[in-house]
């Protein structure tokens, strides 16, 4: 289920399917709708596994995010998830962190460098 931790950032702690689909899409259409969309956290330390549609929904949700300058971390990856990320490669195209607290504050710092950076 998604939580607002603040304006800015949004944190969904994710299951294993069939709630894993429905979240992923239930967070891309909630930013595709926004106005102002937030950056997103998915905590994965309750997924056992992800799919190829699982896959796929995580890249529109990063290029909804990155066409809207925000970021999409991932964090708490577990190892057969993170097996699965590196057997395809994306574990060089999406943003992890060890935990939801490191996850955070990466997003936090990436927030307050964009602003003072002018963006």
């Amino acid at each position: 289920m998604a939580i607002d931790w603040s304006d800015n950032i949004v944190i969904a702690n994710l299951a294993d399917e069939p709630a894993l689909s429905d979240e992923l899409t239930s967070i891309s259409e909630r930013i595709e709708k926004a106005p102002a969309s937030p950056s997103v956290v998915l905590d994965f330390a309750q997924v056992s596994y992800v799919n190829s549609s699982n896959i796929a929904q995580m890249l529109k949700l990063r290029r909804l995010l990155m066409e809207a300058s925000r970021t999409l971390t991932l964090c708490a990856v577990t190892d057969h998830v993170w097996s699965t990320l590196m057997i395809t490669g994306l574990d060089k195209v999406f943003a992890f962190a060890p935990d939801l607290a490191s996850a955070i504050a990466s997003v936090q710092m990436g927030d307050n460098n964009a602003a003072s950076n002018g963006g």
